[in-house]
């Protein structure tokens, strides 16, 4: 007997009756019935999030924040009901509560009185983090609560970012500000440079004129002290001036009532000369001279009154001369005594000069140092606001000049700096076809299982009749090996067609299912050789195991030493992978790598399964002689 003969005798046992028929067509749907169900209801869960009732508690009064009297918690009510992510429902704590023990809500999410007090208390002397309070109730549903955390982590990322934005603007349109003022500033200093170097100039020509000055002053009060004694001496000289010009007033005072006297007296004899000729005429006439000889008298006397007249003009010019010479020398004595007084005011004042020429000599002294010092200050004033003038505008220089629209873009970008650039080398579909890598694998095994439950490893008539481990071992596989690529096929369709599913590469995609469940089939085929209805046990184990060492759902890294390295070990990992590759469109020699661990597997199972009906063929076991109850 051949194997397809064998196959066909299996399959008509099969199909012998209709219950039987019935009991391959449902065990050849348990896979479509596993992997199609469980992937249908799990197709797409993040995209139905919005018929998650959530519970919204807004208690926040409000404070100011930025300027401006905000209430975040309002806002942030608002963008969560916008968006629409979860079924938001806005109720008070206490119907929250409520909600959550019945199961009305899966989680409840609280934000406090203080909420944006709390936000804007980074502007103050007590800054503090704002809470947002998570409820949940995992005896609703545990990824709910999950969820409920991303959920807040994602609000809190929100807020932050919308915070530290509009601060972030503020903050930038301040430095704007600074650095507008810092230049305003910076050409106040340049002009405040520009006057002090004029200071400076004047300064120093303030510096030499007050040395200039010191040095007069120093002559002033040298010629001043010189002019105090020349004043004294002149002063005493003048006192004995006046002293002299008393007494001689005095004495021409004298003189003048002397010649005043002579002057009368000469005056008397000239007027007393014409009475006296006439009386010597009449005289004459009396002793009888006669005119002629009174005349020849009169005429030799006549020239002695020419001379008394003349004498008496001289004596009356003298007497003019003294009187002249008594008004002079009182003038004298007047003019000297005023001398001599203003003489005395001239020295008193002389000193006073003198004085006030020595200070003014120490006060010009003072004033070329303080002008030398000024001069000095003044130059160090020059080069501190040179300093300053470049300072502030360096400073300035170091702040950023943007526009309006640029110092939004920066406060957006300090609001949130990091973005994530999402660059997939192979993506899958949906959540639905991440999953069907490994719910396809394991449908696989659990259809092969099954199988096993109604198909039988080996005919033990055959191994009497032929005694052809090959052919009997390699019959006993083509059975489940040929209705589990019935399996496959149907669930690839199912995948395909009713869910949707996309396939980079259909054709290698089904042929990985169909290498699978081969594999499957030899492996728990070699099991049932060996260990019979323990095999069968086994196998079992063997799917737990591999539900879990598979690395269907989350990376087969983060799994316990033992188990991960069970991974690299049992087939259902590389069937996932291999899945994955084919399916998303990855690296086709990680496929084909894969797939060889496959055939390596179902060649060592195969070889198992023949050695062990060969061990059937030379020896009977008490298994084979009484058969066990579940086997």
């Amino acid at each position: 007997m051949k194997i397809p003969a064998m196959f066909a005798a299996e399959f008509r046992r099969l199909t012998s009756t209709r219950m039987r028929v019935i009991a391959l067509i449902a065990l050849v749907l348990v896979p479509v019935l596993y992997g199609g169900l469980y992937l249908w209801a799990n197709q797409d869960p993040y995209g139905n999030l919005s018929e998650v009732p959530v519970a919204l508690v807004v208690q926040d009064d409000g404070a100011e924040l930025n300027g401006d009297t905000r209430n975040l918690g309002d806002e942030v009510a608002s963008d969560l009901v916008e968006d629409g992510t979860f079924d938001w429902h806005e109720v008070d704590a206490a119907a929250a509560e409520r909600g959550l023990g019945d199961g009305a809500f899966d989680f409840a999410v609280t934000l406090p009185a203080d909420f944006t007090a709390s936000v804007a208390s980074i502007a103050t002397a007590d800054p503090h983090q704002a809470a947002i309070d998570l409820t949940t109730n995992d005896a609703n549903n545990y990824l709910a609560s999950t969820i409920g955390a991303q959920t807040v982590e994602r609000i809190r990322s929100t807020i932050t970012e919308k915070v530290v934005r509009e601060a972030g603007l503020t903050m930038l349109d301040a430095l704007h500000i600074i650095r507008v003022d810092l230049l305003d500033a910076a050409d106040g200093a340049t002009q405040l440079s520009d006057g002090l170097i004029t200071a400076g100039t004047g300064a120093d020509d303030l510096g030499r004129g007050a040395a200039t000055l010191a040095g007069g002053t120093a002559a002033l009060r040298d010629g001043s002290a010189d002019l105090a004694h020349g004043v004294d001496s002149i002063a005493a000289n003048l006192h004995t001036l006046s002293d002299g010009a008393e007494q001689v007033a005095s004495g021409t005072a004298e003189l003048r009532e002397v010649a005043d006297r002579v002057g009368a007296a000469s005056d008397t004899v000239t007027s007393a000369v014409p009475g006296v000729r006439d009386d010597l005429a009449a005289a004459l006439r009396e002793q009888g001279l006669g005119d002629d000889r009174i005349a020849e008298v009169l005429h030799t006397l006549d020239p002695l009154g020419d001379r008394v007249a003349a004498l008496d003009d001289r004596v009356q010019s003298a007497v003019s001369d003294i009187d002249r010479l008594d008004d002079g020398a009182a003038q004298v004595a007047t003019g000297s005594a005023e001398l001599a007084a203003g003489a005395g005011t001239a020295a008193a004042g002389a000193h006073d000069l003198a004085r006030g020429a020595a200070q003014a000599d120490d006060g010009a002294q003072r004033l070329s140092d303080g002008a030398t010092t000024l001069a000095s200050g003044i130059h160090r004033l020059e080069d501190g606001a040179t300093a300053l003038r470049d300072g502030l505008r360096d400073g300035a220089a170091e702040l950023p000049d943007d526009d309006d629209g640029t110092r939004a873009a920066q406060a957006a970008t300090l609001g949130d700096p990091v973005g994530v650039s999402e660059d997939a080398l192979t993506q899958a579909q949906n959540y639905g076809a991440g999953l069907a890598p490994f719910f396809a694998a394991l449908a696989g095994w659990i259809g092969i299982y099954a199988l096993f439950l109604i198909v039988k490893p080996v005919s033990r008539r055959a191994v009497t009749a032929l005694r052809s481990p090959v052919r009997v071992a390699l019959a006993g596989w083509a059975t489940p090996a040929v209705l589990g690529a019935v399996q496959m096929a149907a669930l690839f369709g199912v995948l395909s067609v009713t869910l949707g599913f996309a396939f980079a590469h259909p054709l290698p995609t089904l042929g990985i299912l169909l290498l699978a469940s081969a594999t499957f089939a030899a492996i728990i085929l070699a099991l049932n050789v060996w260990l019979g209805s323990v095999g069968q046990f086994v196998g079992l184990v063997l799917m737990v195991l591999q539900l879990v060492t598979a690395g269907g759902t989350f990376p087969w890294q983060t799994l316990p030493a033992p188990l991960a390295a069970l991974h690299q070990v049992l087939p259902m990992g590389y069937v996932v992978d291999a899945m994955r590759q084919v399916m998303y469109g990855g690296d086709a020699s990680r496929a084909w790598a894969d797939a060889a661990v496959l055939a390596a597997w179902m060649l060592g199972a195969l070889v198992l399964a023949i050695l062990g009906v060969t061990r059937m063929t030379h020896r009977r076991t008490m298994r084979d002689l009484q058969p066990s109850l579940i086997g």
